[in-house]
């Protein structure tokens, strides 16, 4: 269900928009509903100092882009590649455990947004990408 809450986290679009200077960059495409996302990592001595996107998605997918992108800011990549993976292999429909680390994520992967979880992991699924190439 979309809540005050999600509309809000999605409409701070501070890192909205690729800047085209990293080589840390991912696509991904929702199979399910055909969410697109495409992130952009700037990443410094493995530190991700910041993360954009582009998305032409539903309300879950912005704000779990948008979330994520303030997150991830000033984080060691493979602290994060870590942590993504543990919460992206997570069984499906089960909630994933969210470690102090990226604790913030827990606004929106959460048992009320359930239904929504491809919607919500493909920003995570698309950082995970980039960073690991």
């Amino acid at each position: 269900m979309i809540t005050g809450d999600i509309i809000k986290i999605a409409a701070n679009t501070s890192n909205y928009g690729l800047i085209n200077k990293s080589k840390y960059r991912a696509s991904l495409k929702n199979k399910f509903c055909g969410d697109t996302i495409t992130v952009e990592a700037i990443i410094k001595n493995g530190i991700l100092e910041r993360m954009h996107y582009e998305t032409e998605s539903c309300i879950f997918c912005q704000a779990s882009a948008s979330l994520l992108s303030r997150t991830v800011k000033k984080k060691k990549t493979n602290d994060i590649k870590n942590e993504l993976k543990q919460i992206l292999f997570t069984k499906e429909h089960e909630v994933p455990e969210i470690n102090p680390y990226l604790k913030e994520l827990k606004k929106i992967l959460n048992v009320k947004n359930k239904d929504r979880f491809k919607c919500i992991l493909l920003p995570l699924n698309a950082l995970y990408k980039a960073i690991s190439a």
